[in-house]
C-alpha cells in the first residue's frame, strides 16, 4: 500500500484502521488442525470467560460479526413486535443500520433529539405518556451509544441515571458498546463499573474498531434479558461456524487490557488533532472531545479544498460539520500531517 492510499483513508474512521499484530498473532496460534465449531471451541469459551470475570456477576456472552448484527441479537431477545426502542436521534441504530431491527424484530425506533449525542432522563420522559395507549408501539428498551455518535462519553452515573429510570418505568437499557473501549479508557474503569455496577441490561463490546479483523460480543448482564438469544443469533445470521477465529482475537486483545491500552492512543490521538486544529482561526469544534472522534466546523472552501487530499466523513453538510476518527494505530506524525493540510487548506 502507497503512503498516499494510507494518507487519502487517515480519519475517515476508525473502522479503515488495520489489525493490531497481536490479533494476528492470536489468529495465526489458533489455526492449527480442528475443533468443534460453532462456539464449542476453547477459544470462544475462555474469551467468553474474560468478558464475564470483568463484568461479574451472571453473565451469557456471545459473538458476531459486526456491529449491526450485535445490535440485532443483543436486542431480538427483548422485543416483541408491538414494542419501541428509544435512541437517540443520531445513533447508529436509528441511521446506519439500514433498519436492520425493524427487519429482523418489527419493532420501531424512536429517535429522540439530544444535546452531543446523550440521551438523559429527562429527555425520554416526555415521550412515555403513550406507554398506556394501544394505538401506540410500547417502549421497551432505551438504547445507547458508549461512547456516543458524536464522540461523547457517559459517566457511570449518567448510565445509572438511565438504567435507573428505564427500570422504575418497565423498560430495559441497551448498550451499542462498539466503541466501549474507547469509552473504558476515557473514562479510566472496567466493564464491571460502566455495566454491572450501573444496571445495563444487555451491552454489545466492540473489537473491530480496537484492532480486531471482525467481532463483536454481545453480554446478557440479566437471566431475562438473555432468554432465546442463541436462536436469535442464528436467526440473525450472526453465528460463526469457526468461531475460534473470533473468539482468539478477543482473548489477544482482553489479555494485559490490550484493547484499553488502543483506546487510549486513540483517544490522546484525536486530543492531540483537536488541540491542533482549534488553533487555527476559521475551524470550530462543535462537541467536546472525550474519546477518538473530533466534529469540527469549517469553511466551504477549505473543506473542499481538504477533501481533494484525503477522506472523510462530511457529517452534516448543511452546516459545514465534519467528523475526524482516529484509531489505536494513529501516529503523532500522521495527526500532525493531517493538521498540516489543514492548515494548508484554510491558506488557500
Amino acid at each position: 500500500m502507497t503512503t498516499s492510499v494510507h494518507r487519502s483513508a487517515l480519519l475517515g474512521s476508525d473502522n479503515t484502521a488495520g489489525v493490531d499484530p497481536a490479533v494476528l498473532a492470536a489468529i495465526a496460534a489458533a489455526n492449527v488442525g480442528h475443533c468443534p465449531a460453532y462456539g464449542r471451541d476453547p477459544w470462544t469459551e475462555a474469551a467468553a470467560e474474560q468478558i464475564a470475570a470483568r463484568i461479574g456477576g451472571e453473565v451469557e456472552v456471545g459473538f458476531v460479526f459486526g456491529g449491526t448484527g450485535a445490535n440485532v441479537v443483543g436486542l431480538h431477545p427483548l422485543l416483541r413486535p408491538w414494542h419501541s426502542v428509544l435512541t437517540p436521534a443520531g445513533a447508529h441504530l436509528e441511521t446506519h443500520e439500514c433498519g436492520a431491527l425493524e427487519r429482523m424484530t418489527g419493532s420501531k425506533t424512536v429517535p429522540i433529539a439530544t444535546e452531543h449525542g446523550k440521551l438523559t432522563p429527562e429527555s425520554i420522559a416526555p415521550l412515555l405518556w403513550t406507554r398506556d395507549d394501544h394505538q401506540y408501539a410500547t417502549a421497551r428498551v432505551v438504547s445507547i451509544s458508549q461512547t456516543t455518535e458524536y464522540g461523547t462519553v457517559y459517566t457511570p452515573a449518567e448510565l445509572s441515571a438511565l438504567a435507573d429510570f428505564a427500570h422504575e418505568n418497565g423498560m430495559l437499557l441497551h448498550v451499542d458498546g462498539a466503541r466501549l473501549a474507547n469509552a473504558l479508557a476515557a473514562l479510566g474503569v472496567g466493564l464491571r463499573e460502566v455495566l454491572r455496577d450501573t444496571g445495563v441490561d444487555v451491552a454489545t463490546i466492540g473489537g473491530t474498531k480496537i484492532g480486531m479483523m471482525f467481532g463483536e460480543a454481545v453480554a446478557f448482564l440479566t437471566p431475562d434479558a438473555a432468554d432465546g438469544w442463541r436462536a436469535a443469533r442464528k436467526g440473525a445470521a450472526q453465528l460463526p461456524s469457526k468461531g475460534r477465529f473470533v473468539g482468539a482475537q478477543f482473548s489477544a486483545l482482553l489479555t494485559d487490557d490490550r484493547w484499553i491500552a488502543n483506546g487510549r492512543r486513540a483517544n490522546a490521538a484525536a486530543g492531540r488533532l483537536a488541540a491542533a486544529v482549534t488553533a487555527l482561526p476559521g475551524v470550530e469544534l462543535v462537541h467536546p472531545v472525550e474519546a477518538n472522534a473530533v466534529f469540527a466546523r469549517l469553511p466551504r472552501k477549505a473543506l473542499k479544498r481538504l477533501l481533494a487530499e484525503t477522506t472523510f466523513a462530511v457529517w452534516d453538510p448543511t452546516r459545514d460539520v465534519v467528523r475526524w476518527m482516529t484509531s489505536f494505530d494513529t501516529t503523532d506524525a500522521e495527526v500532525d500531517w493531517f493538521a498540516d493540510r489543514v492548515r494548508a487548506a484554510l491558506d488557500g
